[in-house]
């Protein structure tokens, strides 16, 4: 293959939970100009080319075996921010880590943040990011106001809601699959306090979680549970519930010091310990037996109802709260399956998911659950219900049961009416994926990509894995 494009490597890559990797032609471009160039070298040497932000996706949605990576976070800048207005326009390879970072000091927040603030732009609009916020403030496209894109055919555009419409709601949620976002708009969130007050309260079963999150996200801005999916019997599902909102203008006398980068950032140590060092002191407890006795700990210290006024970033960024969390899973990784199921039917189905995968032997280290809204994006996974996301560990010995029993996942969710998320599940087959989307969507999926891609220059392991390449 010809290389010798600048800034090449052939590099292999991981997804997020270190459970799979691929070996690719890695290409960091700087501009358009050098996307275009890639997207001329991949069709010269017969290859395809898969797009990558910060390799936050629990799958293989930014590897591409033996193919191109084109690795977007190069670029990076903030292209105009109006404090204003709070639009702001950036290139894909921002993250949000440097979005808030912009905007807050101004009194602005972005509208939907992902449970770290390392994911790009790029990868948040390629699979159209929910927050704690789903069901007030939806996705994370709906706040886009337009975004330029370069085409695989060479051909660049802007798309906003009502240009290009049909592009607009496609690209947004569309995997990177159908051109390269070389710059986004979006409107941020008026904020009045770097402070969020927050409510946490426990909930003894399965059934209770949901109709808290029911009853309470109306009321508040953002609802999340924490689900132990290792208790059994009674107390099947139990776990915590977080409320939070935004605190009014006027409530926080240090509103200007609270909304400083500095007082937002979090804390390298705990109690005078680096948190880099903590994943080595996690993993001794990564087998099933040990993390349900620290489930239990957790359940125990959270069962006093208690409100409090906790930063955006710490409440938002608990993913990176210790950093390198995920390498106290073991050498084999994780993988994460995230379901969404309409509120009539989410209690049965994932009832059932629990009990299974405590029957199999193979239980979820970590469960969290969101109160979700329908959107208008083509590839959406969104319903009028909530979302369970459950981490599993991996080894090389449960890998090819973990594999069987998500197979059995992928059933109870589908005979519920349930949809999945391209930037998690990776035992997704072209059958679910048909089964949740629908044909007809798959098919206006494929007349869109070989309008803006007919030479098939973008796929990645993901793609071909659930569209068939």
């Amino acid at each position: 293959m010809d290389t010798t494009f600048p800034n090449t490597s052939f590099t292999t890559l991981e997804n997020f939970g270190h459970s799979l990797k691929a070996a690719s032609y890695v290409y960091k471009p700087a501009n358009s100009e050098e996307i275009a160039e890639v997207f001329c070298l991949a069709k010269k040497n017969g290859q395809t080319v898969t797009l990558r932000g910060a390799g936050r996706s629990y799958n293989d949605a930014a590897l591409n075996g033996g193919g191109i990576v084109m690795d977007l976070t190069g670029m990076n800048k903030i292209l105009a921010w109006n404090p204003q207005t709070g639009i702001v326009t950036a290139e894909p390879g921002v993250n949000l880590q440097q979005l808030w970072q912009t905007v807050l000091p101004d009194g602005w927040w972005p509208p939907v943040v992902s449970g770290t603030m390392y994911t790009t732009l790029g990868g948040c609009l390629g699979h159209n990011i929910h927050g704690k916020n789903n069901f007030r403030m939806g996705t994370i496209g709906e706040h886009v106001l337009e975004f330029t894109a370069q085409l695989p055919t060479g051909a660049q555009l802007t798309c906003s809601p009502s240009h290009n419409a049909d592009l607009f709601y496609s690209m947004i949620s569309g995997m990177g699959m159908l051109g390269v976002f070389t710059s986004v708009t979006l409107q941020m969130k008026k904020m009045h306090s770097g402070l969020l007050r927050v409510y946490a309260f426990p909930v003894k079963t399965l059934s209770e979680q949901l109709t808290a999150l029911l009853d309470g996200a109306p009321n508040h801005n953002y609802a999340v549970g924490w689900l132990d999916a290792m208790a059994g019997g009674s107390g099947l599902g139990r776990g915590q519930i977080h409320l939070a909102d935004y605190l009014k203008e006027g409530e926080d006398a240090n509103a200007q010091k609270n909304m400083r980068v500095e007082f937002q950032t979090l804390p390298p140590t705990i109690l005078g310990f680096p948190k880099s060092m903590i994943h080595y002191f996690m993993a001794p407890f990564s087998p099933a037996p040990l993390w349900a006795i620290v489930n239990t700990a957790k359940y125990i210290a959270g069962l006093r109802k208690h409100d409090f006024l906790q930063p955006h970033a710490a409440f938002h960024f608990l993913l990176d709260y210790v950093p390198n969390w995920e390498l106290a899973y073991g050498r084999g990784g994780l993988i994460q399956y995230q379901s969404f199921v309409p509120k009539e039917t989410a209690l049965d189905a994932w009832s059932e998911l629990l009990v299974l995968s405590q029957k199999r032997g193979l239980p979820s280290h970590l469960g969290v659950t969101k109160r979700h809204r329908p959107d208008k994006f083509l590839l959406s996974h969104a319903v009028d219900g909530f979302s369970l996301a459950l981490d599993f560990r991996l080894t090389n010995s449960n890998r090819p049961r973990m594999a069987a029993m998500l197979q059995e996942f992928d059933k109870i969710i589908l005979a519920a009416g349930g949809r999945f998320y391209f930037a998690k599940n990776s035992e997704t087959t072209p059958e679910t994926a048909v089964a949740y989307l629908g044909a007809e969507t798959v098919e206006r999926f494929k007349a869109l990509k070989r309008r803006t891609d007919p030479n098939n220059l973008l796929e990645s392991d993901l793609y071909r894995r659930v569209f068939g390449g």
